[in-house]
């Protein structure tokens, strides 16, 4: 990076310098042919055009950069893969709307908002023209509706990881739809979707009949199965999934998520109240490779979870003790007052990656005063210390 601004004198003064560098290198190599003439800035190479933005850090820049001309228009919607308007404190969704045409490769986009803009509108641009979209934050968009999504199953089938936390407005319909086009989901954030991983009927006649041959009617209990049903059967890959505060999610939905999804690494469950050690048990047995687990005022788990994901490891591992990466590396059991020393302390022997010292603290067991004993190796044994980080380092 160059400190500071150079003013419009001194970047003529660089162009120039860049042509007579540039015809004096062509006169060295002795390659022959004509050497090309650049009359301006709007003349520069495409692959230098996107190099020297790149090289800014600042994506207002390249946004500027984009009105310059149809050339430079060009070549950054060719070049330009990740894009964040999170600096947007207004017009985030107009704005949206004039860039989608511009930039059809994004990969990569955060639309992440502090107070509420981004409409349907802009989100059913970005779906028609970034198809090959793989990455998408809409979380906090408080004013978006299904037909956002239902814009994004079809435009954007690429799509691997989805933040629509905090979006209320979201059905369980739509959701399901855009699973069953986009299977290739690997992180899914549904924190605070209420509505989307709620209880109530599903009125979808393609998602009922791939459960029963003849439904006339339905509980709102076996809809909230059926919803996880979808998302395991259709999200194999899923590796992340937050279920943060959907308080509706039930030990029956969890249990065909852990069964369906057996690569989870990240799964969180705070703040779902209804369920119990069965939905522990159950991602214990099936997801070999979870890491990461959070259970904050999920106060019906009772010790038997606890011994549930300590046994995992020694299943998982035949009674062998491989490197740290493996295995539980996050726990959030705050507000979990069943709880007692013995069965947490275990699950903690069992996974030397979870810590309650203060330097890496990754066992977080705040709101629950029976847990004080509760102590990871490296604290009750701090000689042990320089080796624990040693292969924590590991991974």
């Amino acid at each position: 990076m160059v400190s500071g601004r150079p003013g419009n004198g001194e970047l003529d003064a660089w162009f120039k310098g860049l042509m007579v560098t540039s015809s004096s290198e062509r006169e060295q190599d002795g390659s022959g042919g004509p050497v090309p003439t650049l009359s301006g800035w709007k003349d520069l190479p495409m692959e230098l055009l996107v190099r020297i933005i790149s090289t800014v850090g600042d994506d207002r820049m390249v946004i500027v950069a984009s009105g310059v001309c149809t050339g430079w228009r060009d070549a950054l919607g060719w070049g330009v893969t990740n894009l964040s308007l999170t600096w947007c404190k207004q017009s985030m969704n107009n704005l949206m709307i004039s860039l989608a045409h511009k930039f059809t490769k994004l990969q990569v986009l955060t639309l992440r908002q502090n107070k509420p803009q981004l409409e349907d509108s802009a989100v059913e641009a970005v779906a028609n023209y970034c198809h090959d979209l793989r990455e998408l934050d809409l979380s906090r968009s408080f004013r978006l509706s299904d037909r956002s999504l239902y814009a994004l199953a079809h435009g954007c089938p690429w799509l691997t990881r989805l933040n629509i936390s905090g979006c209320s407005n979201f059905s369980d319909t739509a959701l399901i739809y855009l699973t069953c086009r986009c299977k290739n989901l690997k992180c899914l954030n549904l924190c605070g979707c209420v509505k989307a991983a709620t209880d109530r009927a599903l009125q979808v006649l393609f998602v009922i009949s791939s459960f029963a041959n003849h439904v006339s009617s339905m509980n709102v209990y076996l809809v909230s199965i059926i919803l996880m049903q979808v998302i395991a059967q259709n999200c194999g890959q899923l590796q992340s999934l937050n279920l943060g505060w959907c308080d509706d999610v039930t030990d029956k939905g969890v249990t065909s998520l852990a069964s369906g999804c057996p690569d989870l690494r990240a799964v969180d469950l705070c703040g779902c109240v209804l369920i119990t050690d069965e939905s522990v048990v159950a991602l214990a047995n099936g997801c070999p490779h979870l890491r990461s687990l959070g259970l904050y005022y999920c106060q019906n788990i009772t010790d038997r979870a606890m011994y549930s994901l300590a046994n995992s490891r020694v299943k998982s591992k035949r009674g062998r003790w491989d490197a740290v990466k493996d295995g539980l590396a996050n726990l959030n059991i705050s507000q979990c007052t069943a709880l007692t020393p013995p069965a947490v302390q275990a699950v903690c022997d069992s996974f030397p990656a979870l810590h309650t010292c203060s330097e890496r603290h990754s066992l977080i067991i705040s709101g629950c005063l029976s847990l004080t004993s509760v102590h990871c190796a490296c604290a009750l044994h701090p000689h042990r210390a320089g080796r624990a980080l040693m292969a924590n380092h590991a991974y």
